[in-house]
């Protein structure tokens, strides 16, 4: 499982889990926040990512912020949970409306709009005013709110401030740099002003202005420094300066005594001065991925302080004034240096979230008993060898993660942690699970990955309330029978073991989805697997199966099935009964051909069948009308030399990868793949780029490097959605290999574009050679070498026209009929010369010899 951070998604889920659950009656109370447990629900918001440069107060915007995560913790999640982001002023939310995404850098027409509205009084918006209309000017239907977010904006929008009164104003990413222009007595009613993603370098002065504003959000700009007439604000609540270049403090800030959440994160912050203390009202402090060396001692002295903030810094120690913190609730240090932890932050008795990961502790003191709030604790990514027995007095724990540790046991009375619903013991040397885990009667989700167990106790059959369970890479040699009793157990993931068979009781494990058994020691797909038939993902790669028995049928859930580096030699027809299956891996086998039943497989989307032994590409495949994603690169197998043109058939295809083989040419109705994004290709012997290629308007990615690619096509440019090239490894001379190596498109095309244009004069020089020294007789011959008509029927008689302008004529008419082959310039002057060389015209061509060494000595 990939963990980012020191934070795994999983873990973060479980915790957002938590924390909504604690929250989800307090989220439905209206109006600004006034009471702690409001501001502790949104500050959880913020501390899981979820508005993580932002705690906004409920108001009625119809659109939401998109903030980057807390922490640096990024994930799809994340991006989600920023989407669903919504504000009301009453209990029932508001739906999220839709994106003005016609007027998106279209300034005139929002202008033109805005014109037309311009006779209406303030403070309302004219009944003939189409909904469609106040969609695209952002107005909400509060007529409060004004959304133009990615609009375009190179200047603050004040006219729309004289259609309406304005109170929630939404600007972000836009290129908005001062509010110039804008009439102040327009701004007065302003109570939230968001201007993230806006290329601000500092603030300008106009703030002071702003007398009613209670939230500010500059997030995402470039800001160095904050005005000293920010502290004039003073109904402010909330600043969020998240992701600038503040490197010192913002000056007389302290004079701001209604603030409550103040996030500077992501900033260069190396000092906090000892004034902050005067923040009275201070409730949720930011100050994650800024450059503090210490703990300021002034951050404790902030007498309402219930969230703090300090994730990837370079703290090393606590100061023992932590323990002013009274009321702290949630305290992050992920990210830090700490070697042990000051004694007094264990008289944090209000503490409920408390993370610690990618530090440097040896122990944990045996204090923590005093933490009997406590519902998150996060160790992981320490040097802990032994947690305190002691901790089974934080009774309220419900998260306890303590992945990448040295720990060998887990403390004996650990199941007095009634609450505990969440284990992470990942990675670490533990040797076995302690029996008494069958007491956690409320944990949901066990991980042990990474450790020495060779067993799993039969009483966790106890814990059913288990849905997940990770026991990979370890050295259990048989199926956990306990696991098979868990009637609420969905992901089950025991790969990386040593079990060789499997028990009858898994047929009972009904509920199954995921199952992960890949790396073990398995010889057959056993029958018991093909009870499970709610199973939709089941991974048996790298084991020594060979064949697949015909119950596989009943598995009619089934959509993911990895089977690689197994010992299939033929493909296992009994598969083409799944008819529900999406994707199918049997890369690394000994397989030979494709059975023509593959085609019942009508939901197949990925297939890979690389590193196998193909004797000719399966056309088989070829009727595969879902398919999407195709891999059948060769870098273990047998190599093939051509694709069958039935290849166009797959027309769904967006991914395909056919590298490591001995392809010598793309097919030429490639063209007609119109999905197709991504095309591997690279270490093959292709030489030549059919002209439909040029026609895969939504290609992005092309890797061809490792062919024998001499010339890249001038029209390259059609490519116009490539955004990943790779021509390296191939003798290139048009362009040279030098301007393809910063695989930047419009280089290339630029490059041949110039080329084109060269080429075309000089094959204008030749033809000039040719008509100004060639003979009768030559010439005559020369028309019949390039299949042109003979001279006295399609041109004027000899005795009007002279010899040299009637040769200039006829190469002027070859070159337009070759035109229609769609030859180059290039393509042209190679079969002049060669038509010259077999008519004997030797004095022409030591002419025009002369005039391409001269051009070679040219660089352009």
């Amino acid at each position: 499982m990939s963990e980012k951070e020191g934070m795994s998604e999983e873990l973060e889920d479980t915790i957002s889990q938590f924390r909504k659950e604690s929250r989800s009656q307090s989220m439905k109370e209206p109006g600004f926040i006034k009471e702690t447990s409001n501001l502790i629900n949104e500050a959880s918001d913020y501390l899981e990512g979820k508005s993580s440069n932002q705690i906004y107060e409920t108001h009625p915007r119809q659109n939401t912020l998109e903030p980057t995560s807390s922490s640096g913790r990024k994930s799809k999640r994340n991006e989600e949970q920023k989407k669903n982001l919504q504000f009301s002023e009453t209990s029932t939310r508001t739906e999220t409306s839709q994106s003005l995404s016609s007027l998106t850098g279209r300034t005139a027409e929002y202008q033109a709009l805005v014109n037309f509205l311009s006779h209406e009084t303030v403070g309302e918006v004219s009944p003939q005013v189409s909904e469609e209309n106040q969609k695209q000017l952002g107005l909400g239907a509060d007529n409060f709110t004004v959304n133009l977010e990615a609009k375009g904006l190179q200047e603050f929008p004040r006219d729309i401030l004289k259609i309406k009164y304005v109170k929630y104003l939404y600007l972000d990413k836009n290129q908005i740099k001062t509010f110039q222009g804008a009439d102040s007595g327009d701004l007065l009613g302003l109570e939230i002003l968001s201007l993230q993603e806006n290329g601000l370098s500092s603030l300008p002065s106009e703030i002071q202005l702003l007398h009613n504003l209670r939230i500010l959000n500059v997030s995402h700009n470039h800001i160095s420094h904050i005005p000293k007439e920010i502290s004039q604000l003073g109904n402010i609540r909330q600043l969020f300066f998240y992701n600038n270049y503040i490197e010192n403090f913002p000056s007389d800030l302290e004079c701001l005594g209604n603030l409550e959440i103040l996030s500077l994160g992501k900033n260069k912050l190396r000092h906090i001065p000892d004034t902050l203390p005067s923040l009275k009202n201070l409730r949720v402090l930011n100050l994650e991925y800024n450059q503090l060396t210490i703990f300021p001692k002034a951050l404790c002295f902030l007498p309402k302080l219930i969230s703090l903030d300090l994730t990837g810094n370079l703290i090393s120690s606590l100061p023992k004034e932590i323990k002013e913190l009274k009321n702290l609730e949630t305290l992050l240090l992920d990210h830090n240096k700490l070697t042990f932890l000051a004694v007094e932050i264990f008289q944090l008795l209000k503490i409920k979230e408390l993370q610690l990961a990618d530090n440097k502790l040896e122990v944990i003191s045996h204090k923590i008993e005093n933490f009997r709030e406590l519902r998150i604790l996060i160790l992981d990514k320490n040097l802990l060898k032994s947690i305190p027995e002691k901790i089974s007095c934080c009774a309220m724990l419900e998260c306890l993660s303590l992945s990448d540790n040295k720990l060998t046991e887990l403390p004996k009375n650990i199941h007095k942690l009634k609450n505990l619903r969440k284990l992470h013991v990942n990675r670490n040397n533990m040797v076995k699970i302690t029996d008494s885990i069958s007491h956690l009667n409320n944990i949901c989700s066990l991980e042990f990955s990474g450790n020495i167990i060779t067993g799993v106790p039969i009483e966790i059959k106890n814990c059913q309330k288990i849905i997940k369970i990770e026991l990979s890479y370890n050295k259990i040699m048989y199926f956990p029978l306990g696991l098979c009793a868990l009637d609420s157990l969905y992901y089950l993931s025991v790969s990386g073991n040593c079990i060789s068979e499997i028990p009858v009781d898994i047929s009972f494990s009904k509920q199954l989805l995921h199952l992960e058994l890949s790396e073990n020691k398995l010889l057959i797909f056993s029958e018991h697997f093909c009870s499970l038939i709610n199973l939709q993902y089941l991974d048996l790669g790298k084991n020594q199966i060979k064949k697949i028995p015909a119950s596989i049928s009943n598995m009619i859930s089934l959509h993911v099935l990895i089977l690689c580096c197994n010992k299939f030699e033929t493909f296992p027809r009994e598969l083409c009964t799944l008819e529900n299956l999406q994707v199918l891996d049997l890369s690394e086998n000994q397989l030979q051909k494709i059975s023509s039943d593959i085609c019942n497989l009508k939901g197949i989307q990925k297939l890979n069948f690389s590193s196998n032994q193909f004797i000719h590409f399966p056309i088989e495949l070829c009727q595969l009308q879902s398919l999407e994603q195709l891999n059948i690169s060769q870098i273990k197998g047998r190599k093939l030399t051509r694709l069958p043109g039935e290849l166009s058939n797959m027309t769904q295809l967006k991914e395909l990868d056919i590298s490591n083989n001995a392809i010598r040419e793309i097919p030429r109705n490639i063209g007609e793949l119109r999905n197709l994004v991504s095309l591997h290709a690279y270490n093959n012997q292709i030489s030549y780029l059919p002209p439909s290629l040029l026609s895969l308007n939504d290609l992005q990615q092309l890797n061809l490097s490792g062919n024998n690619l001499t010339a890249l096509p001038s029209a390259i440019y059609n490519l116009f959605s490539l955004k990943e090239i790779n021509f390296d490894d191939n003798p290139l001379l048009r362009p040279p290999m030098e301007i393809c190596k910063g695989k930047q498109l419009y280089t290339i095309a630029c490059y041949l574009q110039r080329a084109d244009e060269r080429d075309e004069k000089i094959l204008e020089k030749i033809f000039k050679i040719v008509a100004n020294n060639i003979t009768e007789t030559n010439f005559e011959f020369l028309c019949q070498k390039l299949n042109l008509a003979n001279s006295e029927t399609d041109m004027p008689t000899k005795s009007t026209v002279s010899l040299s302008e009637r040769a200039h004529q006829a190469l002027v008419i070859w070159k337009t009929q070759s035109n229609k082959l769609s030859l180059t310039a290039a393509d042209l002057r190679d079969q002049l010369i060669r038509a010259l060389t077999m008519i004997g015209a030797y004095e022409i061509m030591d002419k025009i010899t002369a005039l391409n060494l001269f051009t070679r000595a040219i660089k352009f």
